[in-house]
């Protein structure tokens, strides 16, 4: 059995269970078993360190842990499949998300969720704990104030800030395009992708295709094709209207999905097989909503060459476990003070490059539990940080 398929059922006592008390802990790196560990690590000891940051504030990094702590920062606006459940009820995911920073990525993380919308506060408030982190991921933040918040924010931090909603499902799916791409012998400047779903991932997705030279991008939303004097476009939609649809299409996911090349699915909305089969031979379907993909893969792999979900109990899981811990390992190491396009395109290419050796149909991303895959993005990571001179 694959390492991505869950061995039966999971049941709720199980589920519960294993989020009794939480998911997180501290551990302690320097062992307090004596007195003179004790003087050493807290008073008087701790002063002589405490004075030295004081006169030089950059020692922070060397004598503390915050050079390699990532706050994990949400709302509970937009969480999993759930919606706007609140902060408290988000605490469960972040620190998930938390875990697989330490598990896969080796790196401390703290999450913190937050008893408020605004953005000006949330703004104010991480500026405030700047001293504390090194490192900001945005998670589960509605879309469309998701954007206007990460911008801010990378200007208003000198450190690493994403939001993984957007680009650790943007370079995964990039990943996995490529590998699709290297299974059926086809370039990416040819292909027109559609992406159903013009919320915080279908946006970045978007972005980063067309960065990596897609021949085309068709964008859907609730009221169909986005196209430049389309009625209820709010400002992010105006943007991508501009660099989108260069079919000139109108209409809906039949007009858009006829001949397409590629389908992305993130609209938790769902997909007739009959326009799944007007795609072009040997298209590519990745439905990524989650429980419930757009089309049940079987039904896809009627007429797509290559199908992948969101899910692990499905081949081709598109996970963002596979992106998000690498990448900001690798900022990390670097110094780096933010996270630039570079960097998430190394991070995709660092990804396709570690299923190469065992490419397929039903394999074009590593499983998410390859250890290969974070030191990859790591170092991809780091090296494009310095290339762009942000380290």
């Amino acid at each position: 059995m694959s390492d991505d398929v869950t061995a039966g059922p999971i049941t709720d006592e199980e589920i519960f269970t294993a989020h009794e008390g939480g998911k997180l802990g501290i551990e302690v790196t320097k062992p307090l078993a004596d007195p003179r560990a004790l003087a050493i690590a807290y008073t008087p000891g701790v002063a002589k360190v405490s004075l030295a940051i004081a006169q030089d504030k950059a020692l922070a990094k060397r004598y503390t842990w915050t050079s390699r702590l990532v706050a994990v920062v949400s709302d509970g606006t937009a969480v999993l499949g759930l919606g706007d459940i609140g902060a408290a009820a988000s605490l469960p995911v972040m620190e998930g998300k938390a875990a697989l920073f330490k598990t896969f990525g080796g790196l401390d993380s703290i999450p913190l969720v937050l008893d408020t919308t605004n953005v000006d506060e949330i703004i104010e408030t991480l500026v405030r704990l700047r001293p504390s982190f090194g490192a900001v991921n945005l998670e589960d933040i509605s879309a469309p104030r998701c954007f206007e918040l990460e911008e801010r924010l990378i200007q208003a931090l000198d450190c690493p800030v994403m939001h993984d909603d957007q680009h650790g499902t943007a370079i995964v799916l990039l990943a996995a395009l490529r590998g699709a791409n290297k299974v059926l012998s086809k370039d990416i400047a040819d292909q027109r992708v559609v992406i159903a779903g013009a919320g915080a991932a279908g946006v970045a997705c978007a972005k980063i295709l067309i960065a990596a030279g897609v021949g085309d991008v068709t964008l859907l939303d609730s009221r169909g094709i986005v196209f430049p004097g389309r009625d209820g476009l709010n400002p992010i939609k105006e943007r991508m209207a501009e660099v989108t649809n260069n079919a000139n299409l109108r209409g809906g996911a039949a007009e858009a999905m006829r001949g397409a090349d590629v389908f992305v699915g993130l609209s938790a909305g769902t997909v007739p097989e009959e326009v799944v089969a007007s795609m072009a031979p040997d298209s590519i379907v990745f439905a990524l909503s989650n429980p419930d993909p757009e089309i049940h893969p079987e039904v896809a792999r009627r007429h797509a060459a290559i199908v992948a979900t969101g899910r692990s109990d499905f081949p081709n899981q598109i996970n963002n476990v596979l992106a998000f811990p690498g990448i900001f390992r690798g900022a990390l190491d670097a110094g780096a003070r933010r996270i630039t396009e570079r960097m998430k395109l190394a991070a995709a290419d660092a990804i396709a490059a570690v299923a190469e050796d065992d490419l397929g149909p039903d394999r074009i991303v590593p499983s998410a539990l390859d250890p290969r895959v974070a030191p990859e993005v790591a170092a991809a990571v780091a090296r494009a940080a310095k290339e762009d001179g942000v380290a």
